[in-house]
């Protein structure tokens, strides 16, 4: 990590500051908070998600809310007094089927912004997909599109959309097409560098633009963007 980048994380790290996470037993959000241990930016970390999960890192930052996601109302209370929310919460039509892949991503993912933003948080960044479209054909990058359009309505200070590739990771779940498509993409990532990421880049670059600063209130870095994040890191 560059020195400038230590820089702004002594500095963030005097204001403060508190966050929520989404999603945290997913892979990317896994890797997340993780991230987010690590560099010890915020004062408090609320894991906000349907079950509690078991934390590697020994830290008495971490705070875990079970919810209703289905009653999110019920629980709008989880969501004060956060500065900033990060969502990696989601699923896949082929596990849940379309009406519900719909819900989780769209509709859940929206329901927690709105009730963040109403509670003072400034700033929501989100994790989509490479070729989110609204007005797509396909469902999968439709409801990705929607949400961050629905979502940019709501008026976040800095609002932050994260469209990675293939993400570069070894499932917890067994998916024997998805491990090929992996293995594949990881030996040509140097020559398609648009298709896919490692997934601790984008933990790291949801985290280090936590700390710039921005005129713009919606970025949306695409993945070759998110990627560099990762490189940098790494030096």
């Amino acid at each position: 990590m560059s020195a400038d980048f230590r820089t702004l994380e002594e500095d963030f790290r005097k204001q403060n500051r508190s966050c929520f996470v989404l999603g945290a037993s997913g892979e990317t959000g896994t890797v997340l908070l993780k991230e987010l241990i690590q560099r010890n930016i915020f004062s408090r970390i609320t894991l906000i998600g349907r079950r509690q999960i078991s934390i590697e890192e020994d830290t008495d930052k971490v705070v875990q809310e079970v919810v209703d996601f289905e009653k999110l109302d019920d629980h709008a209370a989880v969501f004060q007094g956060h500065d900033v929310g990060y969502c990696c919460l989601g699923t896949t039509r082929a596990k849940v089927g379309p009406e519900m892949f719909a819900r989780v991503d769209h509709d859940y993912v929206l329901k927690s912004a709105e009730l963040a933003r109403a509670r003072g948080c400034s700033q929501f960044h989100l994790e989509s997909s490479r070729g989110a479209d609204k007005n797509s054909n396909f469902l999968y990058l439709k409801v990705k599109g929607q949400v961050e359009a629905d979502i940019e309505a709501l008026g976040f200070d800095r609002f932050l959309i994260y469209r990675p590739g293939v993400l570069l990771v070894d499932r917890q779940e067994s998916r024997p097409m998805e491990f090929v498509a992996r293995q594949f993409f990881r030996a040509f990532s140097p020559v398609l560098p648009s298709m896919s990421v490692p997934i601790q880049a984008v933990a790291v670059a949801m985290v280090s633009n936590t700390l710039l600063k921005s005129d713009q209130k919606t970025e949306i870095l695409e993945n070759k963007v998110i990627a560099a994040f990762g490189k940098q890191k790494a030096k």
